[in-house]
């Protein structure tokens, strides 16, 4: 990933690409909770993404103080590529293990998903507190 015109990519940088996606504009407030961090946290990787070229801002037509934020044609690229990336080790993981052995790592796979999704569920709704709305 750090070759070519990603040498100046970092870890976070990848994690908040992927948390933008490929799909519409999001606003700040979304992303940062797909990524677990505040937005002023968000904040700062998106001006250094946008310096290097992989994201822009632009203002929500409907609110004018809503920023949304999307990826360039360089951040899809990065997103592809990374993606390919994640298909190909996969692909050569699991092409060398029997059946058996690929049903157990499915299982395992799916508990430690299972085990994450329960955790940001219970710490979504510890941080809610006791005087939030719930629909």
């Amino acid at each position: 990933m750090r070759s070519g015109s990603f040498k100046d990519m970092t870890t976070n940088d990848m994690h908040v690409i992927e948390a933008i996606g490929l799909g519409e504009p999001k606003n700040m407030t979304s992303v940062a909770k797909t990524l677990m961090v505040t937005t002023g946290t968000l904040t700062i990787s998106v001006n250094s993404l946008v310096k290097k070229g992989f994201v822009e801002r632009v203002r929500s037509e409907e609110d004018r103080r809503v920023v949304l934020i999307s990826l360039t044609n360089k951040g899809r690229k990065a997103f592809r590529d990374h993606q390919k990336f994640h298909e190909e080790m996969v692909s050569s993981i699991v092409c060398a293990l029997s059946d058996q052995e690929q049903e157990i790592l499915q299982k395992a796979l799916g508990n430690l998903s299972d085990f994450f999704r329960a955790r940001v569920l219970d710490s979504e709704s510890k941080s809610e507190g006791p005087h939030s709305k719930k629909n």
